[in-house]
């Protein structure tokens, strides 16, 4: 299996990769199946069924809405997040659902789109059938999705052990753990960014992957000053304030007093803000960059702001470098563990976009692939058993705060590992392996079920 940087950064819609992005994607995905089979305009009803956490957290996480953009020919991409909900009602309000935006049929919430809160389907947490009738009540098509994480998804003929969607593409320096990654720097004399980046040039030249890692630079830019400057509250009925764009008045005011700042912690302030805005903008189904999944979808652009911001001599150079790391990173835990929450717990979400940030900024900090290891593994040696409640299902408590904390965390494990030589007990290797195992031992509730931890234990209004 191959895995591209443009796979683990992807442009979509919050408030899920895994429940929102996935779920809109494997929509589309049965839509254009229908149509290329000649079966669309014969199609008088289509039922969905979400199942195992998809069905249990999907209302919080908007998956049933995102099922219905996506039956309407919308990808997460370049879906218009400002009219989405408004069009989601139109669709509910007048029981009509135009599938690929061109054939028209009735719609019935109660009948057509369905949440079995206790069943699930047998080769991942997050399942989905998609079944289209004829008018008659005949079955045109029946299939099988799963959304495995970060936007990925795979159609029912996937088993257990399917973690990746299949990609054959052959690289000139593969590698699939993190000590093939550091044998191929040390054999060929290459950071892990020109590793990353010849093998992107198996898929598409050069300055392509330039273009594309900048715009997702650009992407992670907007959300943070769209995030920034929006007052009120997240919706769902938590009623979480905002809180970015009041810190953010804040620290341009204490700025403004001073000619120089003097605030030993004024950069953990910023990060602060830049994680808050990008998650309060996911929660709100905003456009951000999935990295690796939306719930983590803060850290890395928080650390990424930071060296642009902090760190002296920044460059375009080393944002390509950082993403190109950070890449590479994720690669590993995608084909050795989980970015899923529902599958292994927030330590696939969170932890390894800590890991992912840690080893990137090593990096850019001028680290060698042993240091860059080195400053991933501290990022998930410290997430691991970090469990996944949801509180009322939403993406928001306790994971806006928790992209904070692992934005902080991750820079100081780059700069903790920037101080050795790059030996350690503990490889990244290894620790990915304890948190595939932890995952398994971790009980479901305590999996992106809101049936567990913080999702019981606090009132939701």
């Amino acid at each position: 299996m191959s895995l591209s940087v443009l796979d683990l950064f992807s442009i979509g819609i919050g408030p899920s990769s895994s429940h929102t992005v996935g779920p809109m994607r494997a929509a589309k995905q049965f839509i254009d199946l229908l149509a290329e089979a000649d079966q669309l305009h014969s199609t008088a009803r289509l039922k969905t069924e979400l199942f195992g956490s998809l069905g249990a957290t999907g209302r919080g996480h908007s998956s049933d809405s995102a099922v219905l953009l996506g039956l309407e020919g919308e990808d997460p991409q370049t879906v218009d997040t400002i009219a989405a909900p408004g069009r989601v009602r139109d669709i509910v309000a007048e029981g009509r659902l135009r599938l690929a935006g061109e054939h028209e049929i009735n719609f019935d919430r109660e009948t057509d789109l369905i949440l079995h809160m206790r069943k699930s389907l047998p080769a991942h947490p997050n399942g989905m059938t998609f079944t289209a009738f004829a008018a008659d009540g005949t079955v045109l098509a029946e299939r099988s999705y799963y959304s495995i994480g970060g936007g990925f998804v795979v159609d029912g003929d996937a088993s257990e052990e399917d973690t990746v969607v299949a990609d054959q593409t052959e690289l000139p320096y593969p590698f699939s753990t993190g000590d093939e990654l550091l044998e191929v720097c040390t054999r060929h004399e290459m950071t892990i960014p020109e590793v990353m980046a010849a093998n992107e040039e198996a898929w598409r030249p050069a300055e392509q992957t330039r273009e594309a890692l900048l715009h997702i630079w650009s992407v992670m830019q907007e959300c943070v000053e769209n995030g920034s400057n929006r007052d009120g509250v997240l919706p769902g009925n938590l009623m979480v304030p905002r809180r970015a764009a009041n810190l953010k008045k804040t620290l341009e005011h204490l700025e403004s007093m001073y000619d120089r700042y003097q605030d030993p912690m004024r950069a953990m302030e910023w990060v602060n803000l830049y994680a808050l805005a990008v998650n309060e903008e996911n929660a709100s189904g905003g456009r951000i960059v999935t990295a690796p999944t939306n719930g983590a979808a803060g850290i890395i652009p928080a650390v990424l702001h930071y060296y642009w911001h902090f760190v002296d001599g920044a460059t375009e150079d080393g944002i390509v470098d950082f993403l190109l790391t950070a890449g590479a990173i994720g690669i590993l835990f995608k084909l050795n563990a989980s970015i899923s929450g529902a599958e292994v717990g927030c330590q696939g979400e969170v932890g390894s976009a800590c890991a992912m940030a840690a080893g990137a900024l090593c990096q850019v900090l001028g680290g060698s692939p042993e240091q860059v290891e080195n400053a991933a593994e501290i990022g998930i040696e410290h997430n691991l058993g970090l469990t996944c409640d949801p509180v009322g299902g939403l993406v928001q408590i306790p994971c806006i705060e928790r992209n904070a904390m692992a934005s902080i965390k991750a820079i100081n494990a780059a700069r903790l590992s920037i101080h050795g030589d790059g030996s350690h007990k503990v490889s990244l290797d290894v620790a990915i392996k304890t948190m595939k195992d932890t995952g398994a031992d971790m009980k479901k509730k305590y999996k992106e079920t809101s049936r567990g931890g913080l999702a019981v234990n606090v009132i939701e209004c």
